[in-house]
């Protein structure tokens, strides 16, 4: 299709303009899109644009960095490279950034640990650790606040679900942050 404003040259742009429910549409070449005074275009995005505006959100501008020296020492990145390209070197990074990632990842995620879903077929084990880590930080709150009776309850349902687990429950601290 041609341009509708030029005819010479084809139209890549498709302009929808709705005034007082009346629809004008025009199909234009790059060239007319930009002379119309009513469009506006929008400059480049990218992921890595998105997680630098995240890494931004409310920090002064002399926000704490690792030393420009400091890299991930398996394969040489640092941190404003990661910035940059929105995305880390290896795995190792995440351990050597995780002071960094952590504030981030709360504030995407709202939380820097998963707790996403889990296969019903092959996922029992885990829901059960899962379980139990949540009846353990339950139960650490009912003891806080002197909730005896509570605090019974869920050190029985804690045993209960260790016992059909294998005895294996014991104390799970990656779950129970």
């Amino acid at each position: 299709m041609l341009c509708q404003e030029c005819k010479k040259r084809p139209a890549t742009v498709h302009l929808m303009k709705i005034v007082n429910n009346h629809k004008t549409e025009l199909f234009l070449c790059e060239e007319c899109a930009g002379r119309q005074e009513d469009f506006m275009q929008m400059p480049s995005f990218s992921i890595s644009d998105l997680i630098a505006g995240f890494m931004e959100t409310g920090k002064p501008h002399q926000a704490f960095e690792k030393p420009a020296q400091s890299r991930c020492k398996v394969c040489g990145m640092d941190y404003s490279q990661f910035k940059k390209a929105g995305r880390f070197g290896c795995q190792e990074c995440y351990k050597y950034f995780d002071s960094e990632l952590i504030p981030l990842l709360r504030k995407i995620h709202g939380n820097y640990h998963h707790s996403g879903k889990v296969p019903r077929k092959t996922g029992t084990d885990f829901l059960k650790k899962r379980q139990i880590a949540q009846y353990k930080s339950e139960l650490k709150k009912a003891i806080e606040v002197e909730a005896y009776e509570r605090a019974a309850e869920l050190r029985d349902m804690i045993k209960a679900l260790e016992e059909s687990y294998g005895g294996q429950g014991g104390d799970n601290n990656e779950l129970a942050e």
